[in-house]
């Protein structure tokens, strides 16, 4: 059933779980999201003959309220999903148990800087033949119960691929697995080349086939974060699949093996479910990839340690720099960088600019982030004084109040060195209690320091607030236990604002800092270490950054001033020329999908 939409033909396939595209769509939760509607964008840009595929979720992730202590509450976020996407026509079912659940597609184009466009296909299992459990499928991002998780996953690989079929896309030849919720796309390319042979169980042939379509890209470097299912879900979601793994095929039974992370093979699935085993998503998307890769390269090497039975290559991610720059930003590249948009390399020329051109776009996204600071929390903040802002999802590792030790110790750095502002925004996950303190700890902190530092938290943290906040804060702060920052982008986003960082040196800051070039470090450089090798210091850690910004930062910001921007232009330049999507789908172009 050919459509308009696919009459140019695509060859590569992107599969993500949640997908970023409006800022009043709710179809992502965080970094995972903006970085496949980046992607998307940058495929658009660079005429990349893509298509992607996602689950449409009716009530978002969810809406953020915060209450005077800061205490986290959740709604549903109600949108009209018309306004938006159109639906296409056709229709594929998915087995789940014993009864099949109907699917629907709606269609998004993104387009690119040259008019070349790329569909987004969003699942939807909210029609009047399902039963109101499976409707609910495609109701909420990363809800319900784990059961309830791997359906979705279900809906999204093996319904993703059908749909993609039953709409014409038949010269695929890659499927690109954001993360190990699409892994089960693999099972269904597996029984369609069982099928083509005539038979109903895979065997090795089939397996070598579809290894050589598949991609995988790995984000989460800690092993708590890779999906796990019980295979006693796996069987009562696919009764007859174990006729599908024929386990006296040497190939397959290796293959069931690896997924499993079970020392022998089992005869069958059934006994693998009685013995309490587990398919783990990342697993099975690792075993049946011919190419896979971690996030940056720091986290290439943490991912050989966790996998080092799998080679894993390294492909830093990016931001999408027609998106995440600023309005004033962009009218300054506009007049003196011609083609950025079309060729983010070119920024490298930001070092020529007119220094005080770029102050002045600066003030203008500083005096716009202000005035949304009003508009939310009634508060003036002073446009002059020293902003420092932190934008993350509230969880542990991210150490969103690191900063905020010694608050005896920061009213002494505002009081010697100069004085400074802290703007946060961050949704923590509804489950996430450790993530909730974490806010309530800020808005602690803040009450204790109102009369030295102001500080702000900004409810609803969405892509709007958060371009905001990138391009119009002084400093970017970002303070994650090392090593469990695969990439992050945040920083990025900043840098293609002339926003230099302070931040620990992991994730993508291991490539793109330079010392008072760049931007700061906090603490050591761990570069090629793994978990079991670093042992992290808060206290330490907090001393580094409190030592930066009293000895260097604010001095250099208040009485250097033009120092201080050619640092913004280096920001540009050096990291805002490199860390983008556009020449990370290159990349992925060359390494993964030519391949």
């Amino acid at each position: 059933m050919p459509t308009q939409a696919n009459s140019v033909k695509r060859f590569v396939a992107y599969f993500s779980m949640e997908i970023a595209l409006e800022n009043a769509m709710p179809s992502y939760s965080g970094g995972l999201g903006v970085l496949a509607g980046d992607t998307i964008r940058a495929a658009a840009d660079l005429r990349l003959p893509m298509v992607a595929v996602s689950l449409l979720y009716r009530r978002g992730f969810f809406s953020q309220h915060l209450s005077e202590d800061g205490t986290q509450t959740e709604e549903p976020v109600e949108w009209k999903v018309e306004d938006f996407l159109k639906e296409e026509n056709a229709r594929v079912s998915v087995p789940l148990e014993n009864r099949r659940v109907e699917l629907r597609a709606w269609r998004y184009m993104v387009k690119g800087v040259r008019g070349f466009e790329v569909p987004v296909y969003f699942l939807d299992a909210d029609l009047p033949a399902n039963a109101e459990w499976d409707r609910n499928l495609t109701g909420g991002l990363y809800g319900g119960d784990s059961y309830y998780r791997l359906c979705q996953e279900v809906l999204l690989g093996i319904g993703g691929v059908r749909m993609l079929r039953m709409m014409g896309y038949e010269d695929l030849t890659r499927y690109h697995m954001n993360e190990g919720h699409a892994a089960l796309l693999s099972l269904e390319l597996l029984g369609a080349e069982a099928m083509k042979a005539g038979r109903t169980a895979i065997n090795g042939e089939d397996i070598e086939k579809v290894r050589a379509k598949c991609v995988f890209t790995t984000h989460t470097p800690v092993p708590a974060g890779h999906d796990r299912f019980p295979i006693e879900y796996l069987t009562r979601v696919f009764p007859q699949q174990s006729k599908f793994f024929d386990l006296k095929d040497a190939a397959v039974a290796d293959l069931v093996k690896r997924s499993l992370q079970a020392e022998t093979n089992y005869p069958n699935l059934e006994e693998a479910a009685a013995s309490g085993a587990h398919l783990n998503m990342t697993y099975l998307a690792l075993s049946l990839s011919k190419y896979v890769n971690g996030v940056a390269k720091q986290h290439g090497v943490t991912s050989r340690q966790m996998f080092p039975e799998v080679p894993i290559e390294a492909i830093t991610n990016g931001v999408h720099a027609g998106t995440w720059t600023s309005p004033p930003f962009q009218q300054l590249f506009d007049r003196q960088i011609a083609q950025w948009r079309e060729d983010n390399y070119s920024l490298r020329s930001a070092l020529g600019m007119p220094p005080e051109e770029v102050w002045s776009a600066h003030l203008i996204a500083k005096h716009d982030l202000m005035e949304r600071v009003r508009e939310k929390t009634g508060l003036q903040l002073d446009e002059e004084v020293f902003t420092i802002g932190f934008a993350r999802r509230a969880t542990g590792y991210k150490r969103a109040d690191l900063i905020l030790a010694d608050l005896d110790r920061l009213r002494q750095i505002a009081k010697n060195a100069g004085q400074f502002q802290i703007i946060y925004a961050g949704k923590a996950h509804p489950n996430d209690g450790g993530g909730k303190d974490i806010i309530r700890h800020i808005f602690h902190a803040k009450k204790a320091l109102r009369k030295a530092i102001p500080i702000v938290f900004l409810d609803e943290y969405n892509l709007e607030l958060g371009g905001k906040i990138t391009s119009g804060v002084d400093l970017w702060l970002n303070t994650p236990q090392f090593p469990l920052e695969a990439s992050g982008t945040s920083g990025m986003k900043a840098a293609l604002n002339g926003v230099p960082s302070l931040s620990i040196l992991d994730g993508w800051w291991a490539e793109g800092h330079i010392e008072g070039v760049t931007g700061w470090s906090i603490g050591e450089s761990w570069r090629g270490l793994g978990p079991a090798d670093v042992h992290t210091d808060n206290t330490k850690e907090a001393e580094s950054l409190y030592s930066k910004l009293e000895n260097v930062i604010l001095p250099m910001f208040y009485k250097e001033p033009k120092q201080y921007v050619q640092i913004m232009q280096h920001a540009i330049a050096i990291n805002g020329s490199f860390f983008n999507t556009q020449r990370m789908v290159q990349q992925y172009i060359t390494d993964a999908y030519l391949r």
